[in-house]
């Protein structure tokens, strides 16, 4: 999974399901020694003593989270007719329902059981207000450059290393004697691999070839140049073939290639090479 795809608001559940896990490790009562009465072998309790307690409030919030960050890597699968991320906010919930009504019944609670009421209500409420607040839908991890997009050291796809075609922030260098706009995929330019022509007339043939048409009666490409984007939060990328459901998930914060236009939408590509349908293009970051 692609960590620059989670949210804040995933932050939080993380944050909130590990403390209600070390909670469940904790006291889950108190009490007051009597004076004189040696009660260093007293060994009270905790959440893992009770299994009701335990896999209702504790393993129940924790299985949630785990839920709802699995549904980032895999959108659109379902656990009886629930979507993924659905099934975990409601464990979240019923983690907090358990718990509050649990400390209510209990005459002296323990640290355990305070803290995990404390960590199932940051987790219950990190997972219903996550995907609605603006500032919990906005990426945990900032991007600082397009350079981010880049992982395991491997350079973005069609890009050269710091420069290339398309790539945001790559300065484009055109061969000696063209004109603005004869780059790379143009006829009669030079190809990547290839050296500039430095022969001016080498240079006069190169422009005559760029402003004819393609051989054997086939039009140039239309006005559409493939470039660098980012999108502002996490959106789905569906099949070219028209499925309804996505076949990747574009993270905020990582580059994508647009290699093609369909109306209002963008045929996108993956660093692994996937491609298909970005149908919501508002707000992208163009590179």
């Amino acid at each position: 999974m692609n960590i620059r795809s989670l949210t804040r608001g995933d932050g939080v559940v993380i944050g909130a399901a590990v403390v209600l896990f070390i909670a469940s490790f904790l006291d889950f009562s108190s009490y007051d020694c009597p004076q004189g009465v040696d009660c260093s072998r007293f060994d009270s309790p905790n959440a893992w003593d009770s299994l009701g307690l335990l896999m209702s409030v504790f393993l129940a919030g924790v299985i949630g989270a785990a839920l709802l960050i699995v549904s980032r890597a895999m959108p659109g699968r379902k656990v009886v007719g629930l979507d993924l991320g659905q099934f975990g906010v409601a464990l979240t919930v019923f983690a907090l329902w358990t718990a509050f009504w649990t400390i209510l019944d209990v005459n002296n609670a323990g640290a355990g059981l305070i803290l995990g009421l404390l960590a199932a209500l940051v987790l219950a409420a990190g997972a219903v207000a996550g995907p609605l607040v603006p500032a919990l839908k906005a990426p945990l991890l900032s991007p600082s450059g397009p350079a981010q997009g880049v992982q395991g050291g491997q350079q973005p796809y069609g890009a050269q290393p710091g420069q290339g075609y398309g790539f945001p922030g790559g300065q484009q260098q055109a061969p000696y004697g063209a004109q603005p706009g004869q780059g790379y995929g143009y006829p009669g330019a030079p190809q990547q691999g290839q050296p500039a022509q430095a022969d001016p007339a080498h240079a006069q043939q190169a422009q005559a070839q760029a402003q004819q048409p393609a051989q054997g009666g086939a039009a140039p490409a239309g006005d559409f140049t493939p470039f660098w984007f980012a999108v502002p939060v996490a959106r789905p990328l569906y099949g070219e073939d028209g499925s309804p459901n996505p076949i990747a998930e574009l993270a905020p914060g990582t580059w994508y290639l647009a290699v093609e236009q369909r109306g209002q939408s963008l045929i996108a590509q993956t660093q692994d090479g996937r491609r298909g349908v970005l149908q919501d293009t508002t707000g992208i970051q163009r590179g």
